[in-house]
């Protein structure tokens, strides 16, 4: 994909319609605050067609139209399979359309830099760094700042194990989601029109607000923000989806054993 080298801010049309866009991403998805939600939305909308540039109209276009599908999508941690069908639908559908449509009408925007052409020592040493990162981030998240934040994934008192084969499948499904949706759509559209950092910090507000309304709360909110920011950076380092993807699950596999050992102490692998 074409991303032009900003070293200056965009127009102010620009940088409104980029606080429109992340302030109705709070409003509409973890606040639920639909009348003013929309208003802003509204806004964003305008402030992008208003700059007259089909690039800008066409791309806030399809992230506007994926934040309205969010804010209405049932996001929470429910492991109810018709929930999680329902949830699931609204999740392909942000990532699949705006990825069909610029298909479609630029194949040659479309950026599926997943695997690497040649493999960075650098990459690779902060894809093993972050274990232990993950751990200790996880540790003093759930075990320390925010002790009920367990109780958001719901499991049966006795253990279960296919709720904890759902709970497994629901959170790595999310998980890679996540980078698949914030940054492999929202970072990718987002970057054509921002210089990098403005882009990071508007892909990690929507990154923020939909975990946090799923259950990431407290400090959740702090954490999971410069997580996005330190996902969003690698990416734009390497422009390789894998390694991000990688970090995502790494953090995954803690959270679940971290819900596991509260709900199940006696069958959990204490790692904690």
């Amino acid at each position: 994909m074409k991303r032009p080298d900003r070293t200056t801010l965009p127009s102010r049309l620009h940088i409104g319609a980029l606080i429109a866009f992340a302030t109705a991403s709070v409003l509409l998805i973890p606040l639920e605050a639909f009348v003013p939600g929309l208003i802003v939305w509204g806004v964003a909308l305008v402030l992008a067609w208003l700059t007259g540039d089909p690039l800008t109209r066409r791309n806030y276009s399809l992230l506007l139209g994926c934040i309205l599908v969010l804010g209405f999508a049932p996001i929470n941690t429910d492991l109810d399979t018709r929930h999680f069908a329902t949830l699931g639908a609204s999740f392909l559908a942000v990532v699949l359309v705006p990825y069909l449509y610029m298909k479609w009408k630029a194949p040659d925007e479309v950026d599926l830099g997943f695997w690497p052409r040649e493999f960075s020592l650098r990459d690779i040493i902060y894809t093993c760094v972050s274990i232990p990162l993950a751990w200790g981030i996880i540790w003093v998240y759930f075990f320390h700042l925010t002790p009920e934040m367990p109780t958001h994934w719901l499991l049966p008192e006795t253990y279960d194990a296919d709720a904890v084969r759902m709970l497994t499948f629901g959170i790595n499904f999310v998980g890679i989601w996540d980078e698949l949706f914030f940054i492999n759509t929202c970072y990718i559209l987002l970057r054509p029109m921002y210089p990098a950092w403005m882009t990071n910090l508007g892909q990690a507000v929507v990154y923020t607000s939909v975990l946090y309304h799923m259950a990431f709360t407290g400090a959740g909110s702090v954490i999971v923000y410069l997580f996005a920011l330190t996902q969003g950076t690698m990416y734009e380092r390497s422009r390789v989806l894998l390694y991000v993807l990688i970090v995502h699950l790494i953090v995954d596999v803690f959270l679940v054993l971290a819900i596991l050992q509260y709900y199940y102490p006696d069958r959990a692998i204490t790692l904690f």
